[in-house]
Parts: structure tokens; C-alpha cells; sequence
């Protein structure tokens, strides 16, 4: 499997790309030579966004290429799609004509480019890019890298399957990334769960084969202290209140959040961003046997509330439950949490979308206009303090599953917030994780959601 994609280093000859834009095309073919400008006319290119035309040469190899810019329109609909289309380009070194793309998102482009190289090969082999992009001058090489390295780790745990995707693969794949930074990994698991006071994240878990546990990563000496939670349900068969099999399909992903929160992690370490990092995953799977957690037990959480079960499906937020507590022990300046958590987030704002949850408006106002900036698409989501109700059942503090099936988002993330109240500033994100079907950049399977516009507000939230 990747774990990197990379630009072409300068020096060697290089094929140009010239940006067309549909305004302008009559122009720029005015300015080909007529073969080139006959060939182009001839294959019918209309300068579309993503549309290429490969020029020959007098010799027969590549001589130029055309890539259209489309109308602005199309490319606020769709992300990714010139980078995407230089990497599928025959193999070969090419170079950006930087004259051609005045207003062009260099960054996005560079990210189209790096991010088209994933390929999730580890069981059936698959065919790589061959194309080289030599980097746009004014782009930031090793941001970009970062975050492709990234976000191909949180699309190869999420594409992985839970055979070989469990909660100690899940460890692994975290020490592997502490070794490679200068991080430390310590964790509890097992019975020891409760010994040490973690009794969610063991009664979810401890029906399944391997063991459950809370694996924790720090980084970093000095600066501001940030938490990132990630919700590391490596399957979920819905306990007791089994999924029926269409929904089970998908559920090697529900360890998205802590998939995300572990790529967001290399790019906060691959760029040496001035803070101490601390990473908590409660990774579990929720299997059904004789141990198996009930609907109608009531759980006590790490912070003392109790939680009446009214649903063993709804796992995630009691895992989270016990890892936030901890998380807030610390008074961290800063904590995300990280989960697939609904599928009433889905219902709300779709797949592409991902919602978020603050009560501090300073993070959300610099969050929507990071990923805005990085088009990395997020959306704020409220707090409805009047819902509150919702998520107390009487017999015990909490509700884990209210009845009605309405504000299942909102009332998921004021659960949340219960065991998150003694930090000021606290973000919440229920993500999708994945990619349905086939876009530029993005192939079917796992995907990262929020990070990029997590790393670009961090200097901002955080006064780096």
C-alpha cells in the first residue's frame, strides 16, 4: 500500500501544461502552431474542466499538453479535478506553464496531483500512476506531502478490513507512527480497564476475540496542548441489537474517526507544529457473545455518570465517553473529537459534508473559513441545549439511544459533551469516512474528512 506520494524533483527536461480557460481557448489555439492548433480543433477540445488534449511533437512524442480550466462554476462543484487529470496523464515528467494558470489554486492542484497516486493495492494488484508533476513554484513541497502521507494512512486503515484491521492492528499501525515521529505509545486493555478505570470502553468491547483497550500517543515538549480523540470501533456488528446485513457491510469503517485523528497526527508531526500533542484511541470491536454488554444494563463512566443502555448499537459515544474523560484530566487548549458516529449525520448533510459541534465561536468561525481556504468541506452543527432532555432517561444520568429517532446527531454530540465540560474549547466532528463511489482524487473506499481544515485553523486556534 502507498504511505506517500511524492512531487518530481526539477532538473530534467519536462513535457508543459498549459491551463486553458473556455473564454480564452479561440486564443490559445491561435497561438499553437496550426498542426497543434488543427489536432486540437480536430479532437474537439472545448478547454472543459479537466479535459486534456496531448499534443505531439514534429517527432511524435509529447510536445504540449492542454488541460481545461472549465468555467468557475464547475469548479466550485467539483474538487481535485485538474490535479487528477495531470496524473492520469501518459507516463512522462511534466511541468505546470505557470503564465497559463493565473488564478488557479496551486495548492489544490498539487493536492489533486499527490492524492491520485493512492492506490489500495494490498490485496489485488493495481496499476500506479506513471505521470511526474516537477512542483508549481510558490507551493509549500513539504505541506503538501505531509498531507497526502496523511491522508493515504487514514485511507489505508479505513480500507483495511477488520481481519486484519483489529484493535491490536490498530495499535500497531499507532506505535509505528509514534517511532517514526519521536512519540511515546503507552496503553491499557483487558481486564486492566477496569483496574485503571476505563469500564465503557472494556463492556463494549470485552465480548470480541481481541481484547479491548485505550492506546495513547504524546508528542511534543513545549507549546499549546492539543487532544485528539478518535473513535477506533474496528467492526461493529451492533451488539445485541444486531445490524441486519446491509447495514453491517460498511462497518470495517468505524474506526474513521480514529483513522482521521492518526493521519491528522503525521501531518501535525511531519511539520513540527509547536504544541504537544496527545492522542487517545479507544479501540474495541462490538461483538456479540455471552459477555456482551445488554440493552438495559447501566454502565458507570470513567467521570462517575451512569449510562442506561438502551441500545448496544449505540457504542461509539460510550467508548468516547471514558477517553474524554481522561482527555479532560489534562485541561487540554484544545480538543477534537473524532467519530463515525450516526447515520443521522448522513440524513443531514449527506457524505461529503462533515458536520461539526462547538460552543466556542471563535473555533468555528476559524474552522469554517479554514476549510473554505483548503476545500476540505465542514459544517457547523448546534449544540441544541434544549435537547438536552433527550439524553437523560431518568433511571441513571444518561441515555445512550433516546427513542423517537429525531436530532440523533445532536443528541449523540450532547452525550459527548457531558464527559467534555470541564475544557473550553471543545470541537466535535461525526464524519462518513468514506467515498461511495469513484470521484477525481478520491477513489471508492476510505477517506480522510476535516483534517486539512483541522491543520490550516490549528495556527489560529492555537496562536502558533
Amino acid at each position: 500500500m502507498p504511505s506517500d506520494a511524492k512531487f518530481a524533483l526539477p532538473g530534467s527536461p519536462a513535457t508543459p501544461i498549459q491551463l486553458v480557460d473556455p473564454n480564452g481557448l479561440e486564443a490559445v489555439l491561435a497561438g499553437l502552431d496550426g498542426s497543434a492548433a488543427t489536432w486540437a480543433r480536430g479532437n474537439g477540445f472545448s478547454a472543459s474542466l479537466g479535459e486534456t488534449c496531448v499534443l505531439p511533437s514534429l517527432e511524435g512524442k509529447i510536445g504540449r499538453v492542454l488541460i481545461g480550466r472549465g468555467s468557475e462554476a464547475a469548479r466550485r462543484r467539483k474538487r481535485f479535478v485538474i490535479g487528477a487529470a495531470i496524473a492520469g496523464l501518459p507516463e512522462g515528467r511534466y511541468e505546470l506553464d505557470q503564465s497559463s494558470a493565473e488564478d488557479t489554486d496551486l495548492d489544490q492542484l498539487g493536492l489533486g496531483f499527490l492524492f491520485s497516486q493512492y492506490r489500495f493495492d494490498r490485496y489485488r494488484d493495481q496499476s500506479a500512476s506513471k505521470a511526474q508533476l516537477v512542483a508549481p513554484s510558490g507551493i509549500d513541497v513539504a505541506r503538501l506531502e505531509a498531507i497526502a502521507a496523511g491522508e493515504f494512512l487514514t485511507r489505508n486503515l479505513i480500507n483495511t478490513p477488520a481481519q486484519d484491521m483489529g484493535p491490536d492492528h490498530l495499535e500497531t499501525a499507532m506505535r509505528s507512527l509514534a517511532a517514526q515521529h519521536g512519540g511515546k505509545v503507552t496503553t491499557v486493555e483487558g481486564d486492566d480497564l477496569l483496574v485503571q478505570n476505563f469500564p465503557m470502553i472494556h463492556a463494549v468491547g470485552r465480548a470480541a476475540k481481541q481484547v479491548p483497550r485505550l492506546i495513547e500517543m504524546n508528542w511534543g515538549e513545549s507549546g499549546p496542548l492539543l487532544c485528539l480523540v478518535g473513535k477506533g470501533v474496528c467492526f461493529d456488528t451492533g451488539g445485541l441489537n444486531l445490524k441486519p446485513g446491509a447495514s453491517m457491510g460498511l462497518m470495517k469503517k468505524d474506526m474513521g474517526g480514529a483513522a482521521t485523528v492518526l493521519g491528522l497526527a503525521h501531518m501535525i508531526m511531519s511539520l513540527g507544529l509547536n504544541l504537544r500533542l496527545h492522542v487517545l484511541v479507544p479501540a474495541v470491536e462490538n461483538s456479540v457473545d455471552g459477555s456482551a454488554f445488554r440493552p438495559g444494563d447501566i454502565l458507570t463512566a470513567r467521570n462517575g455518570k451512569t449510562v442506561e443502555i438502551n441500545n448496544t448499537d449505540a457504542e461509539g459515544r460510550l467508548v468516547l465517553a471514558d477517553a474524554l474523560a481522561l482527555a479532560s484530566e489534562a485541561k487540554p487548549d484544545l480538543m477534537i473529537c473524532m467519530a463515525t458516529l450516526t447515520g443521522a449525520a448522513r440524513v443531514a448533510v449527506g457524505p461529503d459534508l462533515a458536520p461539526f459541534y462547538t460552543d466556542d465561536e471563535g473555533c468555528a468561525k476559524t474552522l469554517g473559513d479554514a476549510a473554505a481556504r483548503v476545500n476540505d468541506p465542514v459544517w457547523r452543527m448546534p449544540f441544541h441545549d434544549p435537547y438536552e432532555a433527550m439524553i437523560e432517561p431518568g433511571i441513571a444520568d444518561l441515555d445512550n439511544a433516546p427513542s423517537g429517532g429525531m436530532a440523533g446527531s445532536i443528541t449523540a454530540a450532547l452525550f459527548l459533551r457531558r464527559f467534555a465540560s470541564e475544557v473550553p474549547r471543545f470541537i466535535h466532528f461525526d464524519i462518513y469516512g468514506w467515498q461511495r463511489a469513484n470521484a477525481p482524487a478520491r477513489p471508492k473506499g476510505g477517506i480522510g474528512q476535516g483534517a486539512r481544515a483541522i491543520l490550516d485553523a490549528l495556527p489560529e486556534v492555537l496562536d502558533l
